[in-house]
């Protein structure tokens, strides 16, 4: 049973509360940029590090400050937390590449650069930690045995951060389910389902009619984060909720919404073809990551929330159509 750390106060490094300064690693993909506009609304001071820093700054207005280093460079993400009260720990390797090689170290180098600057880690978390023995009804101390690789790499990272805070190194993780919303490139919804860039004409749906799955909308993700981020003195050093996100009951939901938002009342759901998926694991890193996941299509999950709503009193939520509209004009597959 997972239960929520404590530490002696006098032991942890909690940053004074006008200290509104946040490092987003990550802040160039789906979440991290999510959370990066969410902070910058929010009046905070928002860093980013990256390795082409100066070339993405040129191209960027949002007022994030850009720093040159390297998410695997423990000493470059040390530098860029100085001063700051939170890391959002968004980052990880293009098209799952080397996840084995590159996730833990990452992880630790977060994990330094909080102790040396007393920020708080905010990690996004996943369904991938459990398997099937924890299914259908999720919380927080369900049982965490994952089924697949990146599963048991999720689950280290949990660990490591949840043995930190014994030393003072304060975390949060928000679990929810299948991403989807703007610059979302690395998700069910852009890689399996539609075709980035073109007019929206069918949809390939992975699961089966009648079988529920768990979405969660990448701006309510991020809301969600920041509220608890705002109740710092709710929070136990290391702590974990989960988001109900969007439940699709019965796989309709998401299809409905995707062909009102196209303006596609006839939208074409096709099959997707899982049987084409062990040809090309081997070559294709995407279809090897898609493969490792179908277990979560196969069966209903349900995420729950209630310890959230214990703390924030409601879960941030934006409805199926503004969501998928939004998710849509994002990928350059509908006009605003």
């Amino acid at each position: 049973m997972q239960q929520p750390t404590s530490v002696n106060p006098a032991t942890s490094a909690t940053p004074p509360a006008s200290r509104k300064i946040a490092l987003v690693l990550g802040a160039t993909g789906g979440i991290g940029n999510a959370m990066a506009q969410k902070l910058l609304q929010r009046g905070w001071q928002v860093r980013a590090l990256h390795r082409r820093a100066a070339q993405t700054a040129a191209a960027d207005s949002s007022g994030i400050d850009w720093r040159q280093g390297d998410a695997m460079q423990q000493a470059d993400v040390v530098a860029a937390a100085e001063g700051a009260a939170i890391i959002v720990h968004a980052v990880n390797p293009p098209g799952y590449r080397n996840w084995g090689q590159l996730v833990l170290p990452m992880i630790d180098n977060s994990i330094a650069a909080a102790r040396a600057s007393g920020a708080r880690i905010i990690l996004p978390g996943t369904v991938y930690n459990y398997g099937a023995d924890a299914f259908p009804d999720l919380s927080e101390s369900s049982p965490q045995n994952p089924v697949t690789r990146k599963g048991a790499i999720r689950v280290q990272m949990e660990q490591r951060l949840r043995s930190a805070a014994q030393s003072g190194v304060r975390s949060l993780v928000v679990r929810a389910g299948d991403f989807f919303g703007p610059h979302m490139a690395n998700a069910w919804l852009s890689q399996g389902m539609l075709k980035p860039g073109q007019p929206v004409t069918a949809v390939t749906y992975p699961g089966k009619r009648g079988i529920g799955h768990q979405w969660a909308y990448l701006p309510d993700v991020a809301e969600t984060m920041m509220q608890l981020v705002e109740r710092e003195e709710a929070l136990a050093a290391f702590d974990t909720f989960h988001m109900q996100g969007h439940w699709d009951a019965d796989g309709t939901r998401m299809v409905g919404a995707i062909g009102r938002a196209a303006g596609r009342a006839d939208l074409k759901v096709k099959s997707f073809p899982w049987w084409l998926l062990p040809a090309l694991a081997p070559f294709v890193p995407v279809m090897r990551e898609m493969r490792e996941m179908a277990y979560l299509w196969r069966q209903p999950l349900r995420m729950n929330n209630r310890r959230l709503l214990k703390v924030l009193g409601s879960e941030p939520h934006t409805g199926w159509d503004q969501a998928m509209h939004s998710t849509l004009a994002g990928m350059g597959c509908i006009k605003e």
